[in-house]
């Protein structure tokens, strides 16, 4: 019998890494502090009434020409190598992976961020993700020239449902609109759980934990209270430590989920062949 799949869903900067992924080293590569970079991209958007994901794009590519280092995709994926993790994330995929396998139920783990896929892509955790749903460019020449994914905060919610439906493919709008019975859909809402770590997931979180899914918010330590307004308004179900160690309260209550989860699953589908055997 085939396994149920679970998806996890990571937002990206300060949920698996410590800080916005621009910052490790891009930001200093065009002599900027981070609060310079952000407050000149966010003065843009005001100014130009423009979405800020698209103006935080514009400004890498801006800022780039100025130091006379064209945006080009190599070195954006070189960036990926510089990343700093939570403690445990490179080897939570791995021993997640293990857990649930044995617990009877296939992992698959998805991005979906605001930040870059191709620095993602150079990180040394991109090959555990099934896919990378994120901000991306579009290059000529060899140099990025215009957006070719914006992802923000409420646009990410349409790869929750891409997941759902098995159309992971951001070109088929087709068939992620067409209806289709709940009994035919890849991943069912129930066997979801979104990761993030503050507002700008919360679309994602609500969406996932209203229809039947799980909403996890992440801290890091000593800024527990940035994140429990999430879980007071019942936004998420669960809130942890960003400490994905072997041991640590999120591993531990991940794979209680995982265990529960599969349980679940295997009472449907006891429930399923009871039924059959009536007909």
């Amino acid at each position: 019998m085939k396994k149920p799949i679970v998806a996890i869903m990571y937002d990206f900067d300060k949920t698996l890494c410590t800080r916005d992924m621009q910052e490790y080293t891009f930001i200093p590569s065009v002599g900027m502090e981070p609060g310079e970079f952000w407050g000149f991209a966010n003065e843009v958007a005001t100014a130009e009434t423009m979405d800020r994901i698209l103006s935080y794009m514009y400004c890498m590519v801006e800022k780039a020409r100025q130091t006379g280092n064209p945006l080009t995709r190599e070195s954006l994926v070189a960036c990926g190598k510089d990343i700093e993790y939570h403690p445990g994330v490179e080897g939570w995929f791995e021993r997640i992976n293990r857990y649930a396998e044995e617990a009877g139920v296939e992992v698959e783990h998805y991005v979906l961020s605001s930040g870059l896929k191709e620095i993602i892509e150079g990180s040394s955790i991109a090959k555990y993700f099934k896919r990378i749903y994120a901000c991306e460019f579009l290059y000529k020449d060899g140099q990025a020239y215009w957006p070719k994914m914006a992802v923000n905060y409420t646009n990410k919610t349409q790869f929750v449902y891409r997941i759902n439906k098995g159309v992971l493919n951001i070109y088929n709008d087709v068939d992620l609109n067409n209806s289709r019975p709940d009994s035919e859909k890849r991943v069912f809402f129930s066997n979801m759980i979104y990761i993030g770590d503050g507002l700008t997931d919360v679309p994602c979180m609500k969406l996932v934990k209203q229809s039947g899914g799980h909403s996890i918010a992440i801290y890091q330590a000593g800024e527990k209270h940035k994140t429990a307004p999430l879980l007071k308004h019942d936004r998420v179900d669960w809130m942890f430590e960003a400490d994905y160690s072997e041991g640590s309260e999120l591993d531990r209550n991940i794979k209680l989920l995982l265990e529960n989860l599969a349980y679940f699953n295997k009472l449907k589908g006891l429930h399923e062949q009871q039924k059959k055997e009536l007909n």
